[in-house]
C-alpha cells in the first residue's frame, strides 16, 4: 500500500467491520478482522508522531545504542519508536470503535472478543520498530520474543472484567474454544490441534501439556530452521543447521539469556525426545542436508556479518535516532489526520 494510505486502510476495514455487524445484528455471526497496522510500512500522522516523540524525550536523555547484534541480525532494545507508538494508536482506535458499536447496538454482553497477535514484536523485522524486552528477540525469532503474543479474551456475561490467567495457551486453541462456547460440536476432521480454553474462562483449569511450534526454514528477520516445545517453566529449541539444542527456564530467565542443556542434561534429552515424536505424530517437514553447500561460502558468511556490524547497524542507530528530531519528515509524507 502507499506508505501515507495506511490510516484510510485502517478506516476502511473498521467501516467494513462495522458494517458487518450491524447486517448481523440479529443473528449470531462470527467476524475476523484483522488490520494492516501495526505491520510495515511503519507511519503516522504529524501529531501522533509529535505525541510519542515528546514522550520519548521527556524520559531522558537518548540512548546512544538502541540495537544489539543477537546471533544474525540487529534487534531493537530501546522503546522509544515514535512512529510505531502512533501507528499502535491508530490501530487501539479501531478497535475501540468496533467495540463501541458493539454497546451501541446492545450486544457487548452476548459476545466473546478475541484480540491476540500472530508473533511477537517487530524488534528484528520489517523496520525493527519496537522492543520485546525483557524478552529476548522479536517477530520471527525462537525466543519468547517472537512466540508470546499478546490474548484478551472479552465476555462480560461470564469473565469478570479484569480477571488474569497464566495458563499458556496458544493459537490452534480458538478453534475448539468458540466451537464449544457457542454449543457447536467439534468437527472430527478439522480438530486436530488445540484444546477447549472454556474452563479457563470459567474460572477452572485445563490439563498440563506441551506446546509445540515448528519453523523448519531461515526467515527474514533472522529466525533459524528451529523446532520449540514448552514445558511448563521449561523451553527447549531444537536448531537444524548444526543440530544443537537449547534449554531455558523462561520463568526464571525470561530473556533466555542462559543454556541449560549442560546443567540439566536428562531434562534436555526428555524434552527433544517428546519434540521429535511430536514432530512425527504431526508428519511435520523437516530440513534436509543441502547437497549443494560451499564450504567456501562460510567467508561470504562471515563477510556479511561484517557488513552487519560496521554498515547496516551503524545506519539503523541514525535512521533511528533521526525519528526523534524536531525538523523529521517521513519520506512520502505524513498520514492525514481524519480526525478519527
Amino acid at each position: 500500500m502507499p506508505a501515507n494510505d495506511g490510516d484510510y486502510y485502517t478506516d476502511k476495514l473498521t467501516d467494513a467491520a462495522i458494517d458487518f455487524i450491524e447486517r448481523h445484528k440479529d443473528r449470531p455471526f462470527f467476524a475476523f478482522l484483522s488490520f494492516y497496522a501495526v505491520h510495515a510500512p511503519v507511519q503516522t500522522t504529524k501529531a501522533l508522531w509529535r505525541k510519542y516523540r515528546d514522550k520519548a524525550t521527556a524520559a531522558g536523555p537518548q540512548p546512544e545504542d538502541r540495537f544489539l547484534i543477537d546471533r544474525t541480525s540487529p534487534v531493537r532494545q530501546v522503546q522509544d519508536h515514535p512512529l510505531y507508538g502512533g501507528l499502535v494508536e491508530s490501530m487501539d482506535e479501531a478497535v475501540g470503535t468496533v467495540l463501541t458499536k458493539l454497546d451501541e447496538l446492545e450486544l457487548t454482553q452476548n459476545t466473546i472478543v478475541v484480540f491476540t497477535s500472530d508473533n511477537g514484536g517487530v524488534s528484528a523485522g520489517d523496520n525493527k520498530a519496537t522492543s520485546n524486552l525483557p524478552l529476548r528477540g522479536g517477530k520471527g525469532r525462537q525466543w519468547e520474543g517472537g512466540i508470546r503474543e499478546p490474548c484478551y479474551i472479552v465476555w462480560p456475561q461470564t469473565i469478570a472484567p479484569g480477571s488474569l490467567c497464566d495458563t499458556p495457551v496458544t493459537g490452534t486453541d480458538f478453534f475448539p474454544t468458540l466451537l464449544g462456547v457457542t454449543g457447536q460440536q467439534p468437527l472430527a476432521n478439522q480438530h486436530v490441534d488445540g484444546v477447549s480454553l472454556e474452563p479457563l474462562l470459567h474460572g477452572g483449569t485445563i490439563d498440563d501439556r506441551n506446546l509445540y511450534w515448528h519453523y523448519p526454514h531461515y526467515g527474514n528477520q533472522g529466525g533459524e530452521p528451529s523446532s520449540i516445545i514448552t514445558r511448563g517453566d521449561w523451553k527447549l529449541i531444537h536448531y537444524y543447521e548444526d543440530d544443537r539444542d537449547e534449554l531455558y527456564n523462561i520463568a526464571l530467565d525470561p530473556g533466555e539469556a542462559k543454556n541449560l542443556t549442560v546443567s540439566q542434561p536428562e531434562r534436555a534429552k526428555r524434552m527433544r525426545y517428546e519434540l521429535d515424536q511430536w514432530l512425527l505424530s504431526v508428519d511435520a517437514r523437516r530440513p534436509t542436508v543441502n547437497q549443494h553447500f560451499d564450504p567456501t561460502k562460510d567467508k561470504q558468511q562471515q563477510q556479511q556479518q561484517i557488513r552487519t556490524r560496521e554498515v547496516t547497524l551503524p545506519r539503523l542507530e541514525r535512521e533511528h535516532a533521526a525519528f526523534l528530531k524536531t525538523n523529521y519528515e517521513p519520506q512520502g509524507g505524513w498520514w492525514e489526520d481524519t480526525g478519527k
